[in-house]
């Protein structure tokens, strides 16, 4: 049965993992080796010191295994994310293992990450995806609208005050 909970101080390698994931999302692209990648700065800087002030994230888990996650952080505005609309939004990052993916766990992150925003007055979140990743119809479908587009990445807004 699956569970959502919040992302606990011991989780980090989970966030790594996940973070990972949403970078190398692409099925039949060869990936870099992971340590190596998450060391890249643009990467690094969504999971580098969880836990400040601001972060949060949620964990989709059967059992003991964790099967997708999605975190919220806030970037200031020299050292943004990809997704980065101001300082006073959070950008959020959700992924899901690849086997597992299809089967409503990225919505039910999603709309846990929406319902913790709005209980703490949090305006709107903010993302970055792939145009030609799948995941870019859910957000659409749950609600994010197209802001920017930058190459082949599409800056997507979700408002929670409406």
């Amino acid at each position: 049965m699956l569970r959502l909970r919040p992302l606990d101080r011991h989780d980090h390698q989970i966030l790594r993992m996940f973070s990972f994931e949403a970078a190398f999302w692409r099925p039949g692209v060869p990936r870099p080796p992971r340590e190596e990648a998450l060391a890249d700065p643009m990467i690094a800087r969504y999971t580098e010191g969880f836990g400040r002030p601001g972060d949060f994230a949620v964990v989709a888990q059967e059992g003991a295994q964790a099967l997708g996650a999605a975190w919220w952080r806030y970037f200031p505005a020299e050292a943004p994310g990809y997704g980065f609309v101001d300082e006073t939004t959070p950008e959020i990052s959700v992924a899901v293992l690849p086997g597992r993916r299809g089967q409503g766990i990225g919505t039910a992150l999603i709309r846990a990450l929406g319902q913790e925003a709005r209980d703490r007055g949090i305006g709107r979140l903010s993302l970055s995806v792939e145009r030609d990743n799948r995941a870019a119809a859910l957000y659409m479908r749950l609600g994010f609208q197209p802001l920017a587009h930058e190459g082949d990445a599409l800056t997507m807004v979700l408002e929670l005050n409406q």
